[in-house]
């Protein structure tokens, strides 16, 4: 059964986020120690909040270099709401270097008619990938932040706002994110930590 390593790094939503991988392996690890991160077929970064005290938090844990060596080592990375965009290069939210593990910049969300984007909406595929087979989907948002201008072969899913469009599930290699709430999105978010779960067996077994 795939084993999940989920960021502890004091940035919320862990405690729901936990439960609803629960529902589908019983090996869930939180980790806020870089040794507990090793070995996990699948590394999640969940988030809620700002990216700079984010970054600046993984940082002093650890684990920045952690999701570095855990992703070289063969590991999946997923990334969650924050955590998607702290997949990325930069974040216009503070002027704030990320992970730098997926091209592109996170910026105020453009064509959103207010902000925070929050509520239900649509998740619709951009392309083949594991991640998007039980797209479309509805699912639950909840930022202000996004990214819009990563390259397409990055971008898995992409979600409508009134003046545009912003990329809600992304993914190069071993590494994914979704920018929606999985474990408040119902069946649909269900049937996306089920697939990222499978992804990070796959390529776990790819890289055996």
């Amino acid at each position: 059964m795939t084993s999940v390593a989920l960021l502890d790094y004091g940035a919320g939503n862990l405690r729901s986020l936990r439960a609803a991988f629960e529902r589908a392996t019983d090996r869930v690890v939180v980790a806020d120690h870089p040794h507990e991160v090793v070995g996990a077929d699948l590394v999640v970064i969940p988030g809620v909040g700002a990216a700079p005290p984010a970054m600046r938090q993984l940082e002093a844990q650890g684990l920045t270099t952690a999701v570095h060596e855990a992703l070289r080592d063969g590991s999946a990375i997923l990334g969650v709401c924050l955590g998607l965009q702290l997949l990325f290069e930069r974040s216009e939210e503070g002027d704030v270097g990320c992970l730098g593990l997926l091209p592109g910049t996170v910026s105020l969300l453009r064509g959103a008619r207010r902000l925070p984007h929050m509520g239900w909406n649509d998740v619709e595929p951009a392309r083949p990938h594991p991640l998007a087979e039980p797209l479309p989907a509805v699912c639950y948002f909840a930022h202000s932040y996004a990214v819009q201008d990563a390259p397409a072969e990055v971008v898995i899913a992409t979600t409508p706002v009134e003046g545009g469009r912003f990329a809600s599930v992304v993914g190069r290699d071993r590494i994914v994110g979704a920018q929606f709430h999985p474990e408040r999105s119902a069946e649909g978010g269900r049937a996306l930590l089920r697939a990222a779960l499978s992804f990070a067996e796959g390529t776990a077994s790819d890289a055996a």
